[in-house]
């Protein structure tokens, strides 16, 4: 099944208005594209800490605390595929301005929330409004500035992300603590009011290639991720032989693979197959995977074990996290400045390298009679391997990719990893509580340290897939991945 319209297929693209030079203009660009995408990264993890709260207020089960977290990731990641072809088709800034609404309307029923089910409801939408926000960001940014500045609007755009994805924790304990979890959805509407008139203002209208929306394949791999995590999350309470957990693996395991059919018979496939014959792509993806699910499952439980048993506030515990958070910030630049000098594989391999020795350190330092001082060596070694990897991953992506599959290998892998963000909190939670843990001072003593080494484990997987990656350096670094 696809959308189409009688005379879409033939018409070709409209193009954009010529990207303005005035430093002002810049400034006016960066800001419309940067600020809705900082509201959606942060989103991603500013719930963390709200998430001991939550279940005390709403009487969140461990189970419903997952899926706050992971109905929000699960449809910005099968999204924003989706997103960006319908913003190529239909106008980047019209899907880009739609969903912002979105995302404000959803922040508002979130915040209106008095149930635990009314919450994972509203956050389900809020995700659909950040798969809208976030891919077509970037493309509106590069469209409305002058080749020239292009390079450093975007370098500005990719600080401005990293901020919200560092920033995330320590805003949402701020804000917790100061004021009430609901003002972590409430601080979203004034920003989107803000952004609508920057954005019209400042970003023209720009179309791309367009192309049918698979919708079909789009319904397959979402069903597909939606069943596995589902499985994932209920197997240690139904039990993991038991129909309500082995039918939903089963079924996601048929669906991916007629998903997989489908998209190497389709014309105008949502994630073209012959993508992973390129080396680099197809082992950045699977990285990116095991990154997101051992490192991701591992935040999920250590932003409550702070509070619930070294006994932080939710903005103690925020500020705590940052050697992990906000070590990417300054590791990043620094590899993507060393990627051509050393190669991809070696930053990649040790980023990763690193990120085990950070969760393994975790895993033997957490009890409840730990210091905070003791935890700061794990936390520096996984914040600088998650630095070390999210440069070299973005350049494995594009390496070898011809420019104009640019947008759909970035958008393919973005997808990947916020799939592996549900994934690893189901994963992780359900290894935490299968080893006997709970969400309580005393409840953490029994599955922390087994969850963490899984973690480790996954992240180490990733590790010894990433010894694939070509490996380029110097002089010899692919052109496209400049």
């Amino acid at each position: 099944m696809t959308v189409t319209s009688p005379s879409s297929t033939a018409a070709p693209p409209r193009p954009a208005r010529r990207p303005r030079g005035s430093t002002t203009g810049l400034v006016l660009a960066v800001a419309a594209a940067s600020i809705p995408m900082f509201m959606a990264s942060l989103d991603n993890l500013v719930m963390t800490m709200a998430l001991p709260v939550l279940r005390v207020e709403l009487g969140a089960s461990l189970d419903q605390l997952q899926w706050m977290v992971n109905s929000f990731t699960l449809t910005f990641a099968t999204g924003m595929i989706a997103a960006a072809t319908l913003g190529d088709r239909w106008g980047r800034r019209r899907i880009f301005l739609a969903g912002i609404v979105v995302f404000a309307l959803a922040s508002i029923a979130s915040a209106l929330a008095t149930t635990a089910g009314a919450l994972i409801a509203a956050r389900t939408v809020q995700g659909v409004g950040a798969a809208a926000i976030m891919p077509l960001s970037l493309t509106l940014l590069a469209s409305a500035v002058p080749p020239a500045r292009r390079a450093m609007a975007i370098g500005i755009w990719g600080g401005i992300s990293g901020l919200g994805v560092a920033l995330g924790p320590v805003i949402g304990g701020a804000v917790v603590d100061g004021i009430s979890w609901q003002a972590i959805f409430w601080i979203n509407v004034p920003i989107a009011v803000v952004s609508i008139p920057l954005v019209l203002r400042a970003l023209p209208e720009s179309y791309g290639r367009r192309e049918l929306l698979d919708v079909r394949g789009l319904a397959l791999v979402g069903a597909a991720v939606f069943a596995l995590v589902w499985g994932v999350v209920h197997g240690n309470d139904d039990g993991w032989g038991s129909f309500g957990v082995v039918g939903p693996l089963v079924l996601s395991g048929l669906l991916l693979a007629a998903f997989v059919a489908h998209e190497s018979r389709v014309a105008h496939p949502l994630v073209p197959l012959r993508l992973f014959r390129i080396r680099s792509f197809s082992v950045a993806n699977i990285v990116s995977l095991a990154f997101a699910i051992g490192v991701f499952g591992a935040v999920f439980l250590l932003a409550q074990y702070m509070q619930v048993v070294l006994g932080y506030s939710p903005l103690e515990a925020g500020l705590r996290t940052l050697p992990w958070t906000g070590a990417p910030m300054i590791v990043a630049p620094i590899a993507g400045l060393l990627a051509s000098r050393v190669g991809v594989r070696v930053l990649l391999t040790s980023g990763l390298v690193l990120q085990v020795a950070g969760l393994v350190w975790l895993a033997f330092a957490s009890d409840p009679s730990v210091s905070y001082s003791t935890l700061i060596p794990g936390l520096v070694l996984a914040g600088t391997g998650m630095g070390l990897t999210f440069a070299p991953i973005s350049t494995a992506v594009l390496a070898e990719m011809p420019e104009h599959d640019h947008g759909t290998a970035s958008s393919t892998n973005a997808t990947v990893r916020e799939i592996g963000v549900a994934l690893g909190v189901a994963v992780i939670v359900a290894v935490f509580q299968g080893a006997g843990g709970a969400i309580s001072p005393t409840g953490f003593d029994a599955g922390l340290q087994v969850a963490l080494l899984v973690g480790a484990a996954i992240v180490g997987a990733g590790a010894i897939a990433s010894l694939a990656m070509p490996g380029w350096s110097g002089r010899r670094l692919p052109v496209a991945a400049a």
